[in-house]
């Protein structure tokens, strides 16, 4: 998709050392006009949620962007101090549900759409992959995760001033 002739047999035969691109790459020569349209009319979202919310969790993925298919990995989360770990004191059986390609619905605007998926995650002691889009003010990004030993730990090795906050790398509204 990204290169169209990229399957002519010259083409492969003398270039074909070359592809796959690396993904980091393309996003570094991509203009700011292509990366907002990539991010208005594609999602890369993963989610953990409780597996007793997964019947909502998937009605509310299907409201919001109704991409499918819709990846699901169960897996067990273990207790711990971590920032990612169930609220209470015992493991928890969790699901992945990722969602990647061109949103469905009419009314899909990339900011609003994933604000709200957020929220809900949120609501039910859930967890965003760091990778995918993260539109959460800090005050929402540490309600979601447990920042305790972080910032324990980011204080006792001076940290404060050496290195920026883990927010500050990852959510869109830090960076831009």
């Amino acid at each position: 998709d990204i290169i169209p002739f990229g399957n002519n047999p010259v083409f492969r035969w003398l270039f074909g050392w070359m592809v796959p691109p690396k993904i980091s790459l393309l996003k570094l020569t991509q203009g700011e006009t292509i990366r907002r349209l990539y991010e208005q009319h594609h999602v890369v979202q993963d989610m953990l949620v409780p597996m007793k919310h997964l019947q909502a969790a998937i009605t509310r993925f299907h409201q919001e962007i109704n991409v499918y298919p819709l990846w699901l990995c169960p897996f067990l989360l273990p207790p711990g101090r971590g920032m990612v770990h169930p609220k209470g004191q015992q493991e928890e059986l969790y699901v992945d549900i990722g969602a990647y390609g061109e949103p469905k619905v009419k009314h899909f605007e990339a900011r609003a759409s994933t604000r709200q998926l957020e929220k809900f995650v949120r609501e039910v002691h859930g967890f965003q992959m760091l990778y995918a889009d993260v539109y959460m003010d800090r005050e929402e990004f540490w309600e979601m995760f447990d920042g305790q030993l972080y910032h324990k730990l980011r204080a006792e090795f001076g940290c404060m001033e050496a290195f920026p906050e883990v927010y500050d790398k990852i959510c869109k509204s830090a960076r831009h």
